[in-house]
């Protein structure tokens, strides 16, 4: 779609190239420069938070809301769009909110008490968002790969993605791949944190990300490179984690 890859060097500002009469709705907003502007940590951490939703109905869904969640449901008011979902990639307190190291950071909760929608999780993640967001499980809905989520007439594919987290997951729509902390454009998610698995990434990246087309635009968690998305093919040319030939390769390189 022209308008999808036009927001590609544009991020979370409306491309000049948008049309009313494309349905497809996707902003990619930076926080500390498109919301959250005057948050340092927003600044030093630089998350990606995406809109995604169907122009023709006016619905939308947000993934990863964290640091300003006004901000972010401004941006929906503004672009005459309402939102229905959240999507969390995983449970880290800079995608959905929490303490990190003694900082709050606004997220899913406080969405939820401005707006009473489902937050869609990956099963194996929900124990870990609810223990670090406070949510019920009356909050969540929970998923298995494969899964699709409905937003206006748009189908949101979700895949599972173990290994940064257990329950990491990333989101094909429209060919885009939203992707968390499993896949950047320089080098992948940690596995050294709690819940990590350098095995398990290893296998979501080159099996279950395999799926993919090399056509397909990444959409990061953060910006940890000079350009905020690529191909697949691109990515899959030029990130080093694909160098590796095989498990025992990998585990060389990134196993604990």
């Amino acid at each position: 779609m022209v308008a999808r890859r036009s927001v590609v060097g544009r991020m979370g500002r409306m491309s000049d190239a948008d049309r009313t009469d494309d349905r497809f709705y996707f902003r990619q907003l930076l926080a500390g420069r498109d919301i959250a502007r005057h948050d340092q940590l927003a600044r030093q951490m630089v998350n990606f938070v995406y809109l995604i939703g169907d122009r023709a109905t006016g619905e939308a869904v947000v993934v990863d809301p964290a640091y300003a969640v006004d901000d972010i449901l401004a941006v929906l008011a503004a672009d005459d769009m309402r939102l229905t979902g959240v999507l969390a990639t995983h449970y880290h307190s800079d995608h959905v909110g929490g303490n990190m190291g003694g900082y709050p950071i606004e997220g899913v909760s406080a969405l939820l008490e401005r707006e009473q929608v489902p937050v869609h999780v990956q099963a194996d993640e929900s124990p870990y968002v609810r223990k670090v967001t406070g949510l019920g499980d009356a909050d969540l809905v929970t998923h298995r790969s494969g899964d699709r989520v409905r937003v206006g007439e748009l189908d949101i594919e979700l895949i599972h993605t173990p290994g940064h987290t257990p329950g990491s997951q990333c989101f094909l729509v429209e060919g885009s791949l939203v992707s968390g902390d499993t896949l950047f454009l320089d080098g992948c998610g940690r596995t050294d944190l709690p819940g990590g698995d350098p095995l398990a990434l290893y296998e979501s990246l080159t099996q279950r990300l395999a799926k993919v087309p090399d056509d397909a635009i990444l959409f990061p968690g953060h910006l940890y490179s000079p350009e905020p998305s690529a191909s697949m093919g691109d990515t899959r040319q030029h990130n080093f984690v694909f160098t590796p030939r095989d498990a025992a390769e990998w585990m060389g390189m990134f196993g604990r």
